[in-house]
């Protein structure tokens, strides 16, 4: 792969908007400037609104290109958290927009599981779990995708953080009533954190944030698990889940890597040594592996293998899809 000048990765979720100008170098890909805002991205009746995305990123991305001096870019990826079920305004609209303010000729878009994958594994066969807030796992043969999960916090996401907290806080609130399968340590953190019991629902059933309420006390839950035998359950059945989303995606190919990639996984031991043990068993021939990036990196590398004409993620067209690919 020849070296590439400037590439842009875009990262757009929960948190807001994360922006990197880079450079290729074979394999490599250096950054060379960042940028962030911490509004997200507004979601409207129609999808991810594509003017307010606009509306923080040219700014953005002209600072980084005045800063590097650098022209336009030689390719853009921008990954969005919800582009495969809400991202039709984005892939309508972007190519135009990017191409008319930046002479954008190279754009790929993707749903964040796949720069997730991409930062963590690159181009190489294998199966990502991304968890955070929520968890979703994916999977490619470098042929087709295989998504399990990241349906959100009521339909989904077993295993993630707010399932955890959620769980959590359910054994807090069954110790306060005297049921079986609570958890009193639980519960003191409960109150701790949020307060009374009784003041629970009015506390988490209005909030609009609420799944990252919920995952807010998933920590809590790890704390308590090494003494605490209900809050290690909870950690156990979340270490089943997450293995049944790996296990569903894991192509069948020898050696198969499953990348571990999130905030979640940063609760430790906990969370990890069931995690790891639920994998040796499920998936004997594949290899844990960590990530080796971010999603941002991911859009990083996804637009320098762009630019070179080396880009080997099976295009989908709601996960990956490249629309200048069509005016070539």
């Amino acid at each position: 792969m020849s070296a590439v000048s400037a590439v842009l990765g875009v990262d757009s979720g929960g948190s807001g908007l994360r922006i990197a100008l880079g450079s290729a170098d074979g394999a490599v890909v250096r950054t060379t400037g960042t940028a962030t805002s911490t509004e997200p991205v507004r979601t409207g009746p129609s999808g991810i609104d594509p003017a307010h995305l606009l509306e923080q990123l040219l700014p953005a991305v002209e600072a980084l290109l005045a800063r590097a001096g650098a022209e336009a870019p030689a390719a853009v990826a921008i990954g969005a958290a919800g582009m495969a079920t809400l991202g039709d305004g984005l892939r309508a609209e972007l190519p135009a927009a990017l191409e008319s303010v930046l002479g954008v000729r190279r754009l790929a878009l993707a749903a964040d599981a796949v720069t997730a994958y991409a930062g963590a594994l690159g181009q190489r066969p294998g199966a990502v779990v991304a968890a955070g807030t929520g968890m979703i796992a994916l999977g490619t043969d470098l042929v087709t995708w295989r998504r399990a999960d990241g349906w959100g916090h009521l339909l989904g996401d077993c295993g993630g953080g707010a399932w955890i907290g959620r769980a959590g806080l359910e054994a807090g609130m069954r110790a306060y009533d005297g049921r079986r399968g609570g958890s009193a340590a639980l519960l003191s953190r409960m109150e701790a954190v949020f307060g009374p019991a009784p003041e629970m629902p009015g506390l988490v059933y209005p909030r609009t944030d609420r799944p990252a309420v919920l995952a807010s006390f998933a920590p809590e839950v790890a704390r308590c698990a090494p003494h605490d035998p209900v809050a290690a359950a909870i950690l156990d059945e979340a270490a089943k889940q997450v293995a049944d989303a790996a296990v569903a995606v894991c192509p069948q190919v020898e050696g198969c890597e499953v990348a571990l990639t999130g905030g979640l996984f940063k609760m430790g031991d906990p969370l990890l040594v069931p995690l790891r043990t639920e994998l040796a068993d499920r998936l004997p021939g594949a290899r844990t592996v960590s990530a080796e990036g971010d999603p941002l990196t991911g859009s990083l590398r996804i637009a320098a293998a762009l630019a070179a004409g080396s880009l080997r993620l099976p295009r989908d067209g709601r996960l990956l899809t490249v629309p200048t690919e069509q005016d070539e």
